[in-house]
């Protein structure tokens, strides 16, 4: 499920993007997606108007 958009983040953007993200809380359930393909996919609705 690794498609590449044009709205996909480079690595470069990604790298600056990473760090405002808040890292996992301890003591709760580990994270089951890749945060990276959360924020792709929200550019992807956001870039292609798809209707909700």
């Amino acid at each position: 499920m690794n498609s590449s958009y044009p709205s996909n983040l480079t690595l470069e953007q990604w790298e600056l993007l990473s760090g405002l993200i808040p890292a996992a809380k301890k003591g709760g359930r580990k994270r089951s997606v890749d945060i990276e393909a959360v924020v792709n996919a929200i550019l992807y609705i956001l870039c292609a108007g798809c209707a909700w």
